[in-house]
């Protein structure tokens, strides 16, 4: 009989879950439709983003139960809330591209929603064909973020430039979404191979410390002098960024919240700092107290988050650059916002990872069979890659009479295409497997990231409009 009772408890758990979950979907999405049913517009663009970023979050609670539990039916719920997700991309997708006239290419909102659709796909290939169910514990939050983001971006619709006004954009971005959904698939894959391989907790430890550091320094690059944290003006009635002038924006100054962010830097930065003396003196205990840093860094990320999204939603603020008193939006920071919730998100996977290892190792494939379906991964990418940059040059030349002009986009293009290159390079001629090939495709994504947002708003060129 106590085995019964043992037996029987995780499936009335896993039932709890799935209500839980369940509930909460049923909820967001009734309150959308009294708001709908004010305004008597259903089938909107806005109104099925935000039903699939409800069910995108419900399926990454239910995969990070999944996760957490091993409880198989998490997964078939999960699959279930993505392929609805899927179907409210597609429908937002579909009016987007109806709406403009053509496919949803021409700006970073555009990109970013055929983004997702495309991670989305790729995620419920892997999980039926290779069997690597958990997957959606990387891949959800990706999109989550990514359709945050959509909620944040302008979304109007204009008519495409003359340099835009080519059946190549559409050959060209199509093959740019679906190489970067590969190649973040591919990422999510090594990094679960660097679990099955047992690479050391502290190792991830450091490495989610690094992430951390990396996201505040370069949110800590707007810190000014007397604590302030410099973000973009916005103009509430146009519903755009203030500039100066052409191609100069208007900066405002929130006070004493750029101490707020060094502060989270020191913290986030702590359980590295653990990491490296412990490694130097051996000292066990120090790995201890920096996994505790971690839970502290996570709080005080909500935190800051917090005060970031009350601060920035409302107020007027000063500018250093012209007098009197200015708003800004969360719309002006997207990106501020993004790498805020991607350090909580990175924090809670090693929270994952620390505390539930031999589950996750358990549910898992084998290390061989996540090292050779990366590779399979990076050989549908690279091909795209390959593809995309082509297109893109011949579309080049035909429009600016050049097939390459050094851009900062197709600089960085044809750096991640070397990475990748040298990936696949590596492991035919070198016979490279294991972690060294999982760090390639781990460095090939990150660079990925960089050129399709890092370059779109730090590096100004031909790219700008996307």
């Amino acid at each position: 009989m106590a085995r019964a009772r043992v037996e029987q408890q995780p499936a009335a758990t896993g039932t709890t879950l799935i209500v839980m979950v369940g509930l909460g979907i049923a909820f967001l999405l009734f309150m959308a439709f009294l708001n709908v049913v004010k305004s008597g517009n259903l089938l909107n663009e806005s109104n099925l983003l935000y039903a699939a970023l409800i069910f995108y979050a419900g399926a990454g609670a239910l995969y990070l139960g999944f996760g957490v539990t091993g409880t198989d039916s998490y997964v078939r719920f999960a699959s279930l809330a993505t392929w609805a997700g899927l179907a409210a991309n597609t429908g937002a997708v579909a009016h987007r591209w109806y709406e403009a006239g053509h496919p949803p290419f021409a700006s970073i909102y555009e990109m970013l929603l055929s983004f997702v659709w495309t991670l989305a796909v790729l995620t419920l290939i892997a999980e039926k064909k290779f069997g690597v169910k958990v997957i959606g514990t990387v891949t959800m939050p990706v999109a989550i973020v990514g359709v945050v983001l959509m909620q944040l971006l302008r979304t109007d619709v204009h008519p495409l430039v003359p340099a835009l006004q080519s059946t190549w954009l559409h050959v060209h971005v199509t093959l740019a979404m679906l190489a970067y959904a590969a190649c973040a698939l591919s990422f999510a894959l090594a990094l679960m191979f660097l679990i099955q391989d047992k690479m050391q907790n502290e190792t991830f430890l450091a490495t989610t410390s690094l992430f951390g550091i990396g996201v505040y320094l370069g949110i800590l690059t707007r810190f000014e002098n007397w604590g302030g944290l410099s973000v973009v003006g916005w103009n509430a009635q146009e519903k755009s960024e203030m500039f100066l002038q052409r191609g100069v924006r208007l900066f405002v100054v929130i006070p004493d919240l750029g101490w707020l962010m060094l502060l989270v830097l020191l913290v986030v930065a702590a359980p590295f700092a653990l990491y490296i003396v412990g490694r130097m003196r051996k000292n066990e205990a120090l790995f201890t107290l920096a996994n505790r840093a971690v839970f502290v860094s996570i709080l005080l990320q909500i935190v800051a988050l917090l005060v970031f999204l009350l601060r920035a939603r409302a107020g007027q603020y000063p500018s250093l650059d012209a007098e009197g008193l200015y708003a800004t939006s969360l719309a002006a920071s997207p990106f501020i916002l993004s790498g805020l919730v991607s350090g909580i998100f990175s924090s809670l996977l090693y929270l994952l990872l620390l505390w539930r290892r031999p589950d996750l190792e358990r549910l898992l494939p084998t290390a061989e069979a996540l090292d050779r379906i990366t590779y399979k991964t990076i050989c549908i990418a690279f091909p795209l890659l390959t593809l995309m940059i082509a297109a893109g040059a011949y579309w080049a030349n035909r429009t600016w009479g050049s097939y390459w002009s050094w851009d900062p986009k197709e600089t960085w293009a044809a750096i991640t295409w070397l990475v990748y290159a040298g990936y696949l390079h590596m492991r035919i001629t070198r016979g490279w497997r294991g972690r060294r090939a999982a760090y390639f495709a781990i460095l090939g994504f990150v660079v990925v990231m960089f050129t399709f947002f890092g370059v779109t708003y730090l590096l100004p060129g031909l790219h700008a409009y996307a």
